[in-house]
């Protein structure tokens, strides 16, 4: 039963996150559960008022997630095919395609060439990456702690990947110490040429980071190796854009990979 329920507690979430409101996600997945169904049985199965149904009921028919069904003078209703959605996000992807050339060139002319900003939490980590495969340039990691691999990011990272490759970018790693036993004890399904690494001394491990990519230099705050999530809830990555900064940068990152002889 908490299986269940807990199941469509997620069920929910994900359609919210697709676009769907609340109801709408709600009464889509109660349809689900029924061949057809006539407001009554929504609401006494869903808890939602009646006039609320009605509404929510309009709007996944214009969406073409629900269709109605004339039945004995009463209107009743059925879901369509679960694949539909799939087709929605297609829509959306096709629309979004079509503004993204002025978006980006609007993004490209912002600004100066330096400036400085905050990321925060997993949504801003993942903002962080995007700007990596946006930039389309190798990545150097000082004190780097296995972050792209946190759980929370396992559904995000395969496209992140996929994209990198495209663009023949390398990511170059020098580990903490410590990363070395986990990489004993878990296997991690990398590409070894996409991610060259070495490790620090032992003596050399913190609890933050620097990435430069580039002309960006990014330090961390609220990194873990102490459990699956990587990344605390409350990860800060503060954003530096400097075209000499980040030269600087990438030249001590060559002393420190030539100097650590561990691989």
């Amino acid at each position: 039963m908490v299986y269940i329920y807990t199941t469509q507690i997620m069920n929910e979430q994900v359609l919210e996150e697709l676009g769907l409101s609340q109801n709408e996600a709600r009464i889509y997945l109660a349809l689900l559960n029924f061949t057809e169904a006539g407001v009554g049985e929504i609401a006494g199965y869903t808890k939602i008022h009646r006039r609320n149904i009605y509404d929510t009921l309009d709007r996944l028919v214009h969406k073409g997630l629900v269709f109605s069904i004339m039945s004995r003078g009463e209107h009743r209703y059925a879901p369509v095919d679960p694949d539909k959605l799939m087709e929605l996000v297609r829509e959306k992807e096709v629309t979004l395609e079509k503004i993204l050339p002025d978006l980006r060139n609007r993004f490209e002319k912002r600004g100066g060439q330096q400036e400085a900003y905050i990321y925060r939490g997993i949504e801003g980590f993942k903002n962080y990456m995007r700007e990596i495969v946006r930039v389309g340039e190798n990545g150097y990691f000082i004190g780097a702690k296995l972050g792209w691999f946190d759980k929370r990011l396992k559904g995000y990272l395969p496209s992140f990947e996929k994209e990198a490759k495209r663009k023949g970018l390398h990511f170059y790693h020098i580990f903490d110490h410590e990363v070395k036993d986990i990489l004993k004890k878990k296997e991690y399904n990398f590409d070894k040429k996409m991610y060259p690494y070495k490790f620090f001394p032992k003596k050399y491990g913190t609890h933050s980071a620097i990435d430069i990519f580039g002309d960006y230099v990014v330090t961390f705050s609220g990194l873990s190796l102490e459990r699956l999530e990587y990344l605390q809830d409350d990860v800060t990555l503060f954003v530096l854009r400097d075209k000499n900064l980040a030269e600087s940068y990438r030249t001590w990152f060559q002393f420190m990979w030539d100097m650590c002889k561990e691989s």
